[in-house]
Parts: C-alpha cells; structure tokens; sequence
C-alpha cells in the first residue's frame, strides 16, 4: 500500500519531458513502467534517461494506426460510379466539371494535332493557318473529325494541283499548235507572194 501511495505521490512530469525530446516524439507517447517508478523519478538528465530507455524502463509507445481500408474502398466504388448520384453533387455542373477547362483541354489537343502534322510536313503552312483558325472557331469538336477534315482538303487540294497542272499543260500545248499553225500561216503567205512576184517577173 506504502508502495501504491509512493507511486501516486510522485509527479514524473520532468521525466516525461525528458524522455520525449530523447525518443523525439510526444509526451503522450511515452510508456513508464509502473514498478519502476522511483528509479524513473531520480533521472533528471538525458543521460540518465538514455539508461533508463536502454534497461526498458522508458518506452515510445507505438503511433495509433488509422486505417484507411474503409476510405480506399469508397474510393474505388466512386471511381465505378458509385456514391455520385444527385443527393451527392455539393456544386453545380460547371462548378464540378467547368466548361472552360473542357475548352482548353480540345483546344490543346487539337493544337498538338495540327502541330504535330506541320513539323511532320503532312500540312503546309497555309492549310495549317487556315486550320488552326477554324479550331479556334469551334468548327471541329474532336480529333476525329479534324482528322477527317485533313483527309479530305489534302484530297481537294491534290485534285486542285492536278487540275491547275493539267490545265496548265493543255494551255503549253494550244499554245504550241497556235504557234505551228501561225507558222504554217506565214510559210503559206511568204510561199503566195513570191510565187506572185515569180509570175509578175515572168509576165515582164
């Protein structure tokens, strides 16, 4: 009983102090065994503490685990959709999912696209222009559909460049037979006056 009494009596709240900068943790973390309470309540240095800890006397009680099983297991079911209905949603729709951020993230990608085409030499520098604007005009609303676009003005452009050439080979050669033809013309007229003079000479 003397033993029980002597116990309460004495106050550890220095020892305490101690051993807690000593094992770096904080005082409520530090376990004192009950049987050695006077031998505890003499350390008054770190030294003497470092003894204490080393015989066991003075103990860092392990950290309270706080399990976070249940918070991963939410976790995983909002990612399936779970948990997201409308008694869940806490801001509106543009609050949860802004339509700026939607904006910026098809511009990026559709800018990349282009981008990556041009430095690919897919695209000249013109079609890319003329693209980028019509991306910023919220003409294409994916890649997709961009792509697609591509296809078909490359396309249109060939054809347009085959047309110009074709067109510009059947001037080459209309030219070349209006040439022919107009040489044939002043061989003719060369031929008539001197077969005239020929006759006028004879005539004399």
């Amino acid at each position: 009983a003397s033993r029980r009494e002597e116990r309460k009596m004495t106050s550890l709240k220095s020892q305490k102090r101690i051993a807690a900068s000593v094992l770096k943790c904080g005082k409520r973390r530090i376990w004192f065994d009950p049987n050695e309470v006077a031998e505890i309540a003499t350390a008054n240095s770190r030294q003497s503490m470092r003894q204490l800890i080393k015989d066991g006397y003075v103990i860092r009680k392990p950290q309270k685990i706080h399990s976070r099983a249940r918070a991963r297991k939410h976790k995983e079911a909002k990612r399936k959709g779970r948990h997201m209905g409308h008694g869940k949603r806490q801001g509106t729709k543009n609050a949860r999912q802004p339509s700026k951020r939607i904006w910026i993230k098809r511009m990026r990608v559709l800018r990349r696209l282009l981008r990556k085409y041009r430095e690919a030499k897919k695209i000249d520098k013109h079609l890319y222009h003329e693209l980028y604007m019509k991306v910023k005009g919220n003409v294409f609303k994916n890649k997709r559909v961009l792509m697609e676009y591509i296809f078909k003005a490359k396309a249109s452009n060939m054809k347009l460049k085959t047309d110009a050439e074709i067109a510009a080979l059947r001037r080459e050669k209309n030219k070349a037979r209006k040439a022919r033809r107009q040489e044939a013309k002043d061989a003719k007229r060369m031929a008539l006056l001197q077969a005239a003079a020929k006759a006028a000479k004879t005539t004399t």
